[in-house]
């Protein structure tokens, strides 16, 4: 089965730059989409539903900021939207498609700014959210795969400039804390499991790959899909949005 996750920094722009020639030739079983930058009466052309899959929007209120999608070869047995009870439902940060024994989450996380700034207090209460709703569901009978725009870098291997950068937000201390409690709690970063290598980026702040490169993209998997990771890769030879797509293969069959 193949994931294919990507932060497009608006989908019609991606669009624009071949984004759905590309996928056509991936033979994808679910594609995630982070940041669609417009709204859903924005997605009506042909290009936005490919006749393989079943795609599914949501967008934010304002129809300009964030928004994410997920497309399904198999028609999934339930669609969800938002984690529950929160202001950030409101926001499109989260689109979950539901299988018999699997879910796919198509994740979001808002920009944050200098701590202490409101930015950065919503993004810490939203990171906070999506951490009680990962141990949450530790408990269901059933795993989890996550593709996220995460905008955050793990370790000093993510980040390829970190003097720069220890003291922005995406790298700092209290936020690769966070990912070090989740990955502790039970999840994966998949591509990390395959690959340990130090220049592996997904996204170039400035739109320049050969410089500032970070790797804020991944895939986020329950533990017990640890062993059926077989292939993980990021995509830089095409440029759809200041972020490269993020490829995985797992040895699962995916059944409704």
């Amino acid at each position: 089965m193949r994931v294919i996750s990507l932060s497009a920094d608006g989908l019609p722009e991606a669009a624009d730059k071949g984004l759905y020639d590309w996928l056509d030739e991936q033979s994808a079983d679910i594609v995630c989409i982070q940041d669609l930058g417009c709204s859903e009466d924005d997605l009506q052309a042909d290009r936005y539903f490919p006749p393989a899959y079943n795609p599914y929007f949501f967008a934010a209120a304002d129809g300009e900021t964030n928004g994410v999608a997920i497309y399904c070869k198999e028609l999934p047995k339930a669609i969800m939207t938002g984690l529950g009870g929160h202001q950030f439902d409101l926001e499109g940060c989260y689109i979950q498609a539901d299988y018999a024994n699997l879910s796919f989450g198509s994740i979001l996380i808002p920009h944050g700014g200098e701590a202490g700034s409101k930015e950065s207090l919503r993004r810490e209460e939203f990171l906070n959210h999506v951490q009680a709703h990962l141990q949450k569901i530790r408990h269901k009978r059933r795993e989890y795969i996550f593709c996220g725009g995460w905008r955050l870098a793990h370790t000093a291997a993510d980040v390829q400039d970190t003097e720069k950068n220890s003291n922005n937000s995406g790298f700092l201390a209290g936020e690769r804390q966070w990912l070090d409690e989740v990955l502790a709690s039970g999840y994966v970063d998949a591509f990390r499991e395959i690959n340990s290598d130090s220049d592996e980026f997904s996204w170039w702040p400035n739109g320049e790959r050969d410089r500032d490169g970070w790797r804020t993209d991944f895939q986020l998997v329950s533990e017990g899909l640890k062993y059926s990771i077989e292939y993980g890769a990021i995509y830089t030879r095409r440029v759809f949005s200041s972020h490269a797509p993020v490829i995985m293969d797992y040895d699962i069959e995916l059944t409704g």
